[in-house]
């Protein structure tokens, strides 16, 4: 059991077995047979909004993809291993509402371990992704957009790109993102406003490029209006050890505020802000890594409103070009080189 929560009560439909699969809905048994994916797509396609279905089993479901609908529960107390299947994700949540998926783990290197857009009052519990490879979760940038999604645990191991990735979600929560020897982002959000998020927490996240334990990128928090003026994402606390960058803010993001880090050793820049506006980071520490430095480049609108207390050791603090409006407030034995 992955959770022994999970699969608790009384759930409406349920997926049992190993090796050989039962889908029962109901009283009524609506699958039998081998293939992990049928039994599942089968249970689901059986069950409707307000009804949970529970896989109790493990399996793979090999290159398909699981689609839930709205006002469907989903939850997978085994453990699902997926394939990889371009574009795409190995679970999918499209154009729906009132969503829940409370439990999943799941392993292999999928394409995109979950794929959403266009989700209203989405609901992901304690999820749990060891993967080979591969890209965690992702909310697509092209497609409708999102409102109402909230997160709690989320866990990534081995993913190729980005743990989390977000785009074009207006009002999102999560409990904490732990991103273990992922090879881009451990959380990545864009174009999101009203964001509130608990725990970030990277180790060996990013090593060797310019990606971060934590990213805000491509106007994340500007709000309607084209402003930033209005804090709206917030994140109680930043872990970063190894890897690449421990945070960046980049290209006209902010409107944001980061209660506490506790950073080290990261391989590039502890922190990067560049093309960031109106960012508040409030206390914690950095020990060693690249150094933590506020930059601009010249196509988008100086680095404005930035407020910083830190301390800081054995590390560089520089700013270059100068910010406007900069609050520097750094402690420790950092050699600082600011405007």
């Amino acid at each position: 059991m992955a959770n022994a929560q999970c699969g608790a009560g009384s759930p409406d439909a349920t997926v049992s077995g190993e090796g050989s699969y039962t889908a029962t809905v109901g009283a009524e048994t609506v699958y039998t047979g081998t293939d992990y994916l049928a039994a599942i797509t089968t249970a689901l396609d059986a069950i409707t909004s307000g009804q949970r279905l529970s896989v109790l089993a493990s399996g793979s479901i090999g290159d398909g993809t699981v689609s839930i609908t709205s006002g469907k529960t989903f939850e997978v107390c085994g453990v699902m291993d997926v394939g990889f299947r371009t574009g795409r994700g190995a679970v999918e949540v499209t154009d729906s509402s009132d969503v829940s998926i409370p439990y999943l783990t799941m392993t292999g290197a999928p394409y995109f371990g979950f794929r959403f857009f266009g989700v209203n009052n989405l609901s992901l519990g304690d999820i749990t992704l060891n993967l080979s490879g591969g890209l965690g979760i992702r909310f697509e940038r092209d497609e409708a957009p999102n409102t109402n999604v909230n997160m709690g645990t989320i866990t990534v191991t081995g993913a190729g790109s980005h743990a989390v990735e977000t785009w074009n979600i207006d009002g999102l929560t999560i409990g904490s993102v732990i991103a273990r020897d992922v090879g881009e982002c451990g959380l990545l959000i864009q174009e999101t406003t009203n964001a509130q998020v608990g725990l970030v927490d990277g180790d060996n996240v990013a090593a060797g490029n310019g990606y971060a334990t934590l990213r805000f990128a491509n106007n994340n928090g500007q709000l309607p209006d084209g402003s930033y003026t209005t804090t709206n994402i917030f994140v109680d606390r930043v872990i970063s050890r190894g890897g690449g960058r421990g945070i960046f803010c980049v290209s006209m993001s902010g409107a944001a505020e980061i209660g506490n880090i506790d950073l080290a050793d990261n391989g590039n820049n502890a922190i990067l802000i560049e093309n960031c506006y109106n960012l508040a980071i409030r206390g914690g520490v950095i020990n060693g890594g690249g150094e933590v430095r506020v930059s601009a480049r010249s196509e988008f609108p100086n680095t404005s409103g930035i407020f910083v207390e830190l301390e800081v050791n054995d590390n560089t603090v520089r700013e270059s070009p100068c910010a406007e409006n900069i609050h520097w407030g750094i402690t420790g034995n950092a050699a600082i080189q600011v405007c």
